[in-house]
């Protein structure tokens, strides 16, 4: 029996065990922890309402200072631990799998702690797949696929590019800030503030986020893209060569990013201005359950005979039942690749460092869990 350890009880957290405990043919243990008491008892119940039946799954009450020593009791026997904290955590719950030699995933876009951990477990006997959640995570595993379909359908080893779109959105939105908070304050901001990272004719470049808006239309509804932090992972280094250009973009609705460089503006004298954008999101924007996630991926380039062509794929997911509880389209949509990821460590052939360009792509969106939360997505585009 596979033995999965979750740290962070929250809103992914909980749907990660819920979709790891509901799943067909998958004899497993889960164990999730948080540092908060009443948050682990919540957790626990939404899961067996969810499940309808007595489920395998206990819970640890997580120490909130650095101690090893505290998880021994519950790392020991474990194989995989899945990373649901903020990313600024993310290194401490690395350096517990290297120390109880276990399996990790994680969700984090945060560049800084990424790195950390790309260095202290390059030589680990585990597997160690970073940034597995929806972005990035599910659309770089979605814009390598089509990558890999355009150039096997025109014969082509070269791209001029390769763009990836994500919204995490209501279903519903008001003036001035068309928007509504779906899932990590403090992830929002950041990625507002701080610099993407793209290809630009081959070269890595890192741009201000919100540099370069575009307009998309999308199964005929119009949204706003423009570049945001973190959500490439790493293609840009891995596909430079192939690629000449490569960005990741956030989704939103028209009139949000022109409220969001407003309050931006004002802000400017701040030491710290992904919190300043926090503080002045959290008193004007609503936190909302009605939401819908809208994905968007594409290639371009010349076919062997010189002509210009383009794959797309577009998705809007909406929240899903498991059992006797919905889960929010952002909680299926970052668990799902999560949990795909850990059964790929399971199968024991991964070790060290594994990115998401070095994820073969049906390994992620053909996985049944997947496939059960993005319903939408066809594997012939």
């Amino acid at each position: 029996m596979d033995k999965i350890f979750i740290a962070g009880a929250g809103g992914i957290g909980r749907a990660a065990a819920l979709m790891i405990l509901d799943a067909q043919n998958w004899d497993c243990e889960v164990v999730i922890g948080d540092i908060d008491q009443h948050q682990l008892e919540e957790a626990a119940a939404w899961i067996q309402l969810g499940i309808g039946r007595k489920a395998k799954l206990s819970t640890f009450l997580m120490p909130k200072e650095e101690n090893p020593e505290a998880y021994t009791s519950v790392l020991n026997d474990s194989h995989v631990l899945l990373d649901c904290l903020p990313g600024s955590l993310a290194p401490t719950m690395a350096r517990l799998c290297l120390e109880f030699e276990l399996h990790y995933v994680n969700l984090t876009e945060y560049v800084k702690e990424t790195q950390e951990i790309m260095t202290m477990a390059a030589d680990a006997e585990t597997g160690f797949i970073l940034q597995t959640g929806l972005a990035p995570g599910y659309v770089n595993n979605l814009g390598i696929h089509l990558l890999e379909t355009f150039m096997e359908k025109y014969e082509v080893e070269k791209l001029e590019r390769l763009s990836m779109r994500v919204g995490a959105l209501t279903q519903f939105c008001e003036s001035p800030h068309y928007y509504g908070f779906t899932w990590s304050t403090i992830g929002v901001a950041t990625e507002y503030v701080k610099d993407s990272e793209a290809v630009r004719n081959h070269e890595i470049v890192r741009l201000p986020s919100l540099s370069e808006p575009e307009m998309i239309i999308l199964n005929g509804k119009r949204y706003e893209a423009d570049l945001t932090s973190g959500g490439a992972a790493d293609l840009p280094i891995a596909l430079k060569d192939q690629v000449r250009n490569i960005d990741y973009k956030t989704i939103r609705y028209p009139g949000h990013f022109d409220w969001v460089k407003s309050i931006l503006k004002k802000e400017t004298h701040t030491d710290n201005p992904i919190a300043s954008l926090e503080e002045q999101m959290l008193k004007q924007v609503p936190h909302m359950e009605d939401d819908v996630i809208v994905i968007y991926a594409s290639v371009t380039g010349f076919d062997k005979n010189g002509q210009l062509r383009s794959l797309q794929n577009a998705q809007h997911i909406y929240p899903l039942m498991v059992g006797g509880v919905t889960m929010r389209a952002i909680q299926t949509c970052t668990a799902a690749p999560m949990v795909e990821c850990a059964r790929l460590l399971l199968s024991g052939d991964y070790r060290g460092i594994i990115t998401q360009s070095q994820i073969d792509p049906a390994a992620i969106l053909e996985g049944t869990i997947v496939k059960q939360a993005y319903q939408s997505y066809h594997s012939e585009v």
